[in-house]
């Protein structure tokens, strides 16, 4: 039970320095208008991390199933959610964790299952 705990908290965690690192070091701050170009870079890198955070749920945990990965998604999507109501400015990235990123997590679960057979 405690490496499914340890395996979501990890997921969440790649996921969340990840896109904390990019703002950092873009200095582009997370809840203001930003390029298209930045939003792109922004889908791209975001899926890589939230696909790749999903991988590492089922490398930690390895449960036979997508259940986990439903999990992380859930928790990715809730705080982008509690973000958007409650952040002010522009709210693209929050939208973005909740269309794409939550479900990319569950992706690479699944790649992960997927791999093994």
């Amino acid at each position: 039970m405690l490496k499914k705990i340890i395996s979501v908290i990890v997921g969440y965690a790649i996921f969340v320095v990840s896109s904390l690192a990019l703002f950092q070091l873009s200095g582009q701050n997370a809840h203001a208008e930003a390029t298209l170009n930045f939003q792109l870079i922004t889908l791209v890198y975001g899926a890589f991390f939230s696909f790749l955070s999903g991988l590492v749920v089922q490398l930690i945990a390895k449960p036979k199933n997508l259940y986990l990965n439903y999990i992380l998604a859930f928790i990715l999507a809730g705080f982008a959610t509690f973000s958007l109501f409650k952040a002010e400015g522009n709210h693209w990235t929050q939208l973005m964790a909740i269309v794409i990123f939550a479900p990319t997590s569950i992706l690479g679960g699944l790649y992960y299952l997927r791999s093994k057979k």
